[in-house]
């Protein structure tokens, strides 16, 4: 696979608009999304390492960038942790680098692939759709920005069982169409 940046941010962004924001998956997103407060970056990496490296250079920069220019990163990763499950053991990896970086209560990484799949669910359920991307994806998000959201939010805590229920009503034809043009 050759890496075009231009093309994984279109079809991540794409995602984002009529997923994530289209179908309120995250009702937070849209408003970062609007102002474009969102840092868009393709990592080039072909081993966990350097994709670890990756990782530490954007949460160094969001650490430091101002909120109102960057809120939050979503670090796309397509040449790296196709297979799913060597993913998900990455995310171990993922908050240990948080956690060395002193970056716990400050930033926090959601996690989305093409494959995802959540414990305890079968591989087709809806409910997974919920962080399915095109491209293996880290998200870099402020926790302040987050639980200010939270806090705007009415039923937050619910989020996650109504996307399930989102998902379910619109089921994987629902769910195809979405990215017929």
């Amino acid at each position: 696979m050759q890496i075009e940046p231009d093309t994984i941010i279109a079809e991540t962004r794409l995602w984002l608009e009529r997923a994530v924001i289209g179908l309120n998956l995250c009702p937070f997103a849209k408003g970062v999304h609007t102002k474009n407060q969102i840092r868009w970056q393709v990592s080039a990496a072909t081993t966990p390492e350097d994709l670890m490296a990756d990782l530490v250079a954007e949460l160094n920069l969001l650490r430091e960038a101002d909120p109102q220019e960057i809120d939050t990163t979503v670090l796309v990763h397509p040449l790296v942790l196709q297979d799913f499950l060597d993913y998900n053991d990455f995310l171990d990896v993922v908050d240990a680098v948080v956690e060395e970086l002193g970056l716990e209560g400050v930033l926090q990484v959601a996690s989305f692939h093409p494959d995802y799949q959540f414990a305890g669910t079968d591989a087709d359920d809806m409910g997974n759709f919920s962080n399915r991307s095109p491209y293996p994806t880290l998200h870099l998000i402020r926790e302040a920005s987050l639980d200010k959201a939270v806090a705007a939010f009415p039923d937050a805590e619910r989020i996650y069982e109504t996307n399930i229920e989102t998902l379910e009503k619109l089921g994987r034809p629902g769910w195809d169409s979405l990215w017929k043009d």
